[in-house]
């Protein structure tokens, strides 16, 4: 059975950090493509930021310098490191698992940043 399932989400002032984590199990973790995706009230869902399976980063430009995202394979979890927060980070923030096939996704976590 496949799973993905964040924790690390909270309330946090307007410049401080977080760290986001999403456990995986029912798949090969490090084959795939591992994702974090955001959604804010009334707002499409958007990508933030991704890991290859080779360790391979990109992001988001809204969080370019901000935020970093980390794989560790032998605890099949994937990692976002988000300092520096700002009222517009306010999201769910969802962890999704990608390969050429099959795309699953978490059931997210609520990141709120306010003071």
């Amino acid at each position: 059975q496949v799973q993905l399932v964040e924790s690390g989400g909270g309330l946090v002032q307007p410049g401080g950090s977080l760290r986001l984590s999403c456990e995986a199990s029912g798949f090969t973790f490090s084959n795939y493509v591992m994702n974090w995706y955001r959604q804010a009230p009334g707002k499409e869902r958007e990508l933030v930021a991704y890991i290859t399976a080779r360790g391979g980063t990109d992001y988001a430009d809204s969080v370019k310098g901000r935020f970093t995202i980390s794989r560790d394979n032998a605890k099949n979890t994937v990692y976002l490191q988000m300092n520096t927060l700002e009222v517009e980070d306010t999201a769910v923030y969802y962890c999704k698992a990608q390969s050429a096939w099959v795309t699953y996704w978490g059931q997210g976590t609520q990141v709120t940043v306010s003071s």
